[in-house]
């Protein structure tokens, strides 16, 4: 009697479990699921959005409002995970694609001009380039003759990966080699400069520091000299590459000049002369430099300086691969405390950089930039004249707010 009750009492509980079950399971099941999805399910590659930008409106809580991945191209899957007005936990499943809406770049004036009988590519000297394609077909149409004088017109096509197209008309130029001058004499001519102190009367303010960048460049530099100028701080270049996937070298001069600048009390960051062309090599750059500086104090930023436009379609690199190298760079940098810093110029900086989380340190020479992004530093001319420094220096301003 005793089993038989526990066996009707077994067989109850699991009967009530069983109508629990379906009771949740058809609760779950029809629960009322009211999404509207936005209008169109394009997204463009590296757009940084939400589940919930996609959705135009939802009849409760979305709870894993992720962001979507936009790295790559192609259909992605969509899983909303939401609690509806009823408070119950519903899913929704939906598909987006990630397109490549963006024409490549074509970085070439009007007219290009080559010497006779010059072997140079067109190809080579002339920067083709896509924000996610690293090797866009680049071609020329139209006849010309690398060995014969003219002008030849002709258009630059590149076409990317996904279909866009840019088409850039231009006139090819061939020339007679200039001619080489036997002269022997001097110029009557001399070089301008930029005088240090005109810069620090007219930019100088309690919301700016004027300062230099340095290299071996400069040889043997006073800084003594430059303190007493009033220079108020200098980025000093650590080193470089021996070209692409080259072994780093450090600044013939940087030892020196880390020394007397710190002696003379003078702030000091630190710029790299970058060949990378991978995320990876890009990481073991900012590995070697923090092991040259290690033993000195950096006040201001490290920065990356990439400026290989001349030798790009070279380097197989998208305009998203390039800014991810400077990022990987920068990371690094500022894992090991450090203040990271993208230099670059105005032209470069507006249609070849995309964003980044990190400061920029801005080239552009002219007395007023009128440059619409943020930017900490500004280097305004090349010629820059300083007692302490024989010859040619930059000058840059610092923003301290």
């Amino acid at each position: 009697m005793k089993k038989k009750r526990m066996i009707w009492s077994l067989i109850l509980i699991l009967t009530l479990a069983l109508i629990v079950l379906i009771y949740h399971y058809c609760r779950i099941k029809f629960a009322k699921v009211e999404v509207v999805l936005s209008e169109s399910l394009k997204i463009p590659v590296r757009l940084n959005i939400k589940i919930s930008d996609m959705i135009e409106s939802i009849n409760g809580e979305i709870l894993n409002d992720d962001y979507i991945d936009t790295k790559t191209l192609g259909t992605k899957n969509i899983n909303i995970k939401f609690r509806n007005e009823e408070g119950i936990r519903v899913k929704y499943d939906f598909s987006v694609e990630v397109v490549d809406e963006t024409s490549p770049i074509v970085w070439l004036n009007n007219q290009y001009t080559v010497n006779k009988g010059s072997d140079d590519s067109i190809f080579h000297k002339i920067m083709c380039a896509d924000d996610y394609d690293p090797t866009p077909k680049c071609e020329v149409i139209g006849n010309y003759n690398m060995n014969e004088l003219g002008i030849y017109p002709l258009v630059f096509k590149a076409t990317d990966s996904s279909g866009n197209v840019t088409e850039k008309n231009f006139n090819l130029r061939v020339q007679e080699p200039p001619k080489k001058n036997n002269n022997t004499g001097t110029s009557s001519s001399k070089p301008t400069y930029t005088e240090f102190q005109s810069i620090l009367n007219t930019y100088k303010n309690e919301n700016t520091e004027i300062g230099l960048d340095i290299s071996h460049w400069q040889g043997d530099v006073d800084y003594q000299a430059l303190k007493t100028a009033g220079v108020e701080f200098v980025f000093l270049r650590v080193g470089t590459s021996n070209g692409i996937e080259g072994e780093n070298i450090l600044d013939k001069k940087f030892l020196q000049n880390i020394e007397r600048a710190t002696n003379a009390g003078i702030p000091v960051g630190i710029y790299f002369y970058s060949y990378a062309n991978s995320e990876e090599r890009a990481i073991s750059d900012a590995l070697w430099v923090l092991e040259q500086i290690k033993n000195y104090q950096i006040d201001l930023p490290i920065a990356f300086d990439w400026e290989n436009w001349s030798t790009f379609n070279e380097y197989h690199l998208s305009l998203f691969g390039l800014t991810d190298i400077a990022s990987s760079f920068l990371k690094v940098i500022e894992d090991a405390g450090y203040e990271g810093l993208l230099y670059s110029s105005k032209s470069y900086l507006e249609q070849v950089w995309y964003p980044t989380e990190y400061k920029t340190w801005l080239a552009h020479y002219t007395s007023q930039t009128n440059y619409q992004g943020d930017y900490d530093f500004w280097q305004l001319c090349s010629d820059g004249a300083v007692n302490g420094i024989n010859g040619a220096v930059d000058i840059n301003i610092r923003y301290k707010k």
